[in-house]
């Protein structure tokens, strides 16, 4: 547009096109010119699929959302876990950055998980794109290195937490650039029925209008109908303006069994023939555990038998789950016992069963772990095992993890007034302080990291001295928000036991469950 400016000054210069050209020198600086200013040569989303991530073709309605994107209109993306979600903001962030403009536009992408976040960039960058990460696991010195470099408009992708919109410095270095597209993966956690409820997910519409309202994709593999409405809702879009793409949540190549078990006998006979299959398939397998000490006496039981096998589980310092993670995706033929830590990152194609050897806390638990299976495409098969004994294991972790308006209220009381003991002898103290010692009561850990989501608290993720930043937030010691929270909690487990206790279609069953019909 600015070297056709030109040329029309300088026909106006030198009379018409028809009477007077101007002369060659000027033509071919011109020409030069028009060069110069466009460096990058506009791309559709399908050479940028090919250039970048090497497909021929798109999957789903993958090119659909894209083009929507792109067009500058709002999406609601409902897609399995391994089906390509990411790829529905990527593509039209690698689009924005082909166009000729004078200042790079930037695709901001909140996403509530720090080591989701870093396998993506680190992906994104082993193709040569331009993506970074903003998060607490940055120092200092880095961290303001990448503000610097932000700024400069040396990215077109940056992954964030929702929680970074609370710093000035950072509200700063955005003001500096084009937000052209929101992109909030795990988009379930905008709702505060969601299973994994982040509260600064739900300030989502103020700061979409802080960065002017700019196009939003929000995507999730796993959101039931009331979820849905509610993800639009805190957008602060009119259900008319968002397209929601449902596409599906069926996996046919994923063959869904339930086994009724009486003891851990029985479990482990499973557990043994499950193992025994890789060895036709050449394949690899998850058996989840929701509690350490079970897994752990089920390795006992597989090494007695000679079966080889890793362990997994938060508990693991990171270097040894690193490792872990890392020796799993690069062997075959392996198995390994988890319990829900491990799964984000993981996105290895030939996982050929995944095994609950004890009930998931919810649907949408159990949908998203079973979903790390038969990402190649070939038959897989997924298998809970189910004992009405491992519920009362289930409803613990209900009130585990959700204290009550006291607990909080007990807790935020000692990190406002007893900040120094706190400081001085740690979480332990305070535990002890709290509540009886038992290793399987994390309310604490619950209390403490949901008293940092809402800001009235910092340090506890850092590892730092923790001290109080705000006042104690109104809806942690709401009684009724709380039992309506217990409530639902114990809903979502019942729909699983139901699940459990099926005997027509699972794969119906399921697509009722999440509202979207089975094709």
């Amino acid at each position: 547009m600015q070297v056709n400016r030109v040329l029309l000054c300088i026909d106006r210069k030198h009379g018409s096109r028809e009477t007077a050209a101007p002369d060659l020198s000027n033509f071919l600086f011109l020409i030069a010119a028009k060069n110069s200013l466009r460096k990058k040569q506009v791309m559709n989303p399908s050479s940028l699929l090919k250039k970048y991530f090497g497909f021929d073709s798109f999957r789903g309605p993958q090119e659909a959302i894209i083009e929507r994107t792109i067009s500058g209109q709002h999406s609601l993306v409902l897609m399995p876990t391994g089906m390509g979600k990411s790829l529905c903001y990527q593509l039209p962030a690698l689009y924005f950055d082909s166009t000729d403009q004078p200042n790079r536009p930037l695709t901001l992408v909140l996403s509530p998980l720090i080591a989701l976040m870093q396998d993506q960039v680190a992906s994104l960058r082993s193709r040569n794109i331009a993506a970074t990460f903003i998060n607490s696991s940055l120092d200092r010195k880095t961290r303001e290195k990448r503000y610097r470099e932000i700024k400069q408009g040396e990215y077109c992708l940056l992954y964030v937490t929702p929680e970074r919109f609370r710093k000035p410095e950072f509200l700063d270095v955005l003001a500096k650039r084009e937000i052209r597209l929101l992109a909030v993966d795990e988009a379930h956690c905008i709702s505060q029925w969601g299973h994994d409820f982040r509260p600064d997910y739900s300030r989502l519409d103020e700061i979409r209008k802080r960065l002017r309202d700019p196009t939003t994709i929000a995507l999730t593999a796993t959101a039931t109908p009331n979820v849905q409405d509610d993800i639009v809702s805190r957008l602060g879009l009119l259900p008319g303006v968002i397209k929601k793409y449902c596409e599906g949540i069926d996996r046919p190549n994923l063959k869904l069994e339930v086994s009724h078990v009486w003891d851990d006998d029985e479990k482990l006979m499973e557990i043994r023939s499950a193992y025994n299959s890789l060895v036709d398939t050449s394949g690899n397998g998850i058996v989840y555990f929701s509690l350490i000490r079970i897994l752990e006496s089920f390795s006992e039981a597989l090494r007695k038998d000679s079966i080889p096998h890793l362990v997994y589980h938060g508990d693991l310092n990171p270097r040894n789950r690193k490792m872990l993670q890392q020796q799993f995706m690069t062997t075959t033929g392996c198995l390994v016992l988890a319990t829900n830590a491990f799964g984000m990152g993981i996105d290895k194609e030939d996982i050929r069963f995944v095994l609950h050897a004890e009930i998931p806390g919810s649907m949408e638990s159990y949908y998203q772990e079973i979903g790390r299976a038969g990402r190649d495409g070939r038959d897989s098969f997924c298998k809970l095992l189910y004992s009405q004994s491992d519920l009362e294991t289930q409803m613990e972790f209900i009130r585990w993890s959700n204290p009550d308006p006291e607990f909080y209220t007990r807790v935020f009381d000692f990190i406002e007034n007893e900040s120094e003991q706190v400081t001085a002898f740690g979480i332990d103290w305070l535990r002890e302080k709290l509540h009886a010692k038992n290793k399987h009561d994390f309310r604490l850990e619950t209390a403490l990291g949901m008293l940092e989501r809402f800001g009235a608290i910092e340090g506890y993720r850092e590892g730092l001295p923790i001290h109080a930043t705000g006042s104690l937030p109104e809806l942690l010691v709401d009684c009724d928000f709380f039992e309506r929270k217990i409530r639902y909690a114990r809903e979502k487990l019942m729909a699983l036991v139901r699940y459990a206790n099926h005997t027509e279609d699972r794969r119906e069953f399921i697509h009722d469950y999440f509202g979207v019909p089975l094709k």
